[in-house]
């Protein structure tokens, strides 16, 4: 799946958050805890003008890109919206806490 066009996720680690920006501005978000070699991520949402456009999709799949690829830490998916897309999404159930 690509990225809905000129869409970005951004990993804002001060605010324990991910960010799915177009142009500057915030599409969505994703909110997260770390534990004792954890990632927690708690909730997921996108501006509800903009739901049903694939924006959510492309926003879990850059969280979980970059957890993959920039995180020695396990993945607790707590978020409902995370979870199903990991049910859909196979590649990524190496990330979870066992």
């Amino acid at each position: 799946m690509s990225d809905p066009p000129g869409t970005v996720v951004v990993h804002d680690a001060e605010h324990h958050r991910y960010v799915l920006e177009r142009d500057g501005r915030e599409l969505g978000k994703s909110v997260y805890e770390l534990g004792d070699g954890v990632i927690r991520v708690i909730h997921t949402e996108v501006d509800q003008s903009l739901q049903e456009h694939g924006l959510g999709s492309a926003l879990a799949l850059g969280v979980l890109e970059d957890i993959r690829d920039h995180s020695d830490r396990r993945l607790v998916p707590i978020c409902p919206f995370i979870r199903g897309y990991l049910a859909r999404h196979p590649e990524f159930q190496g990330l979870m806490s066992r």
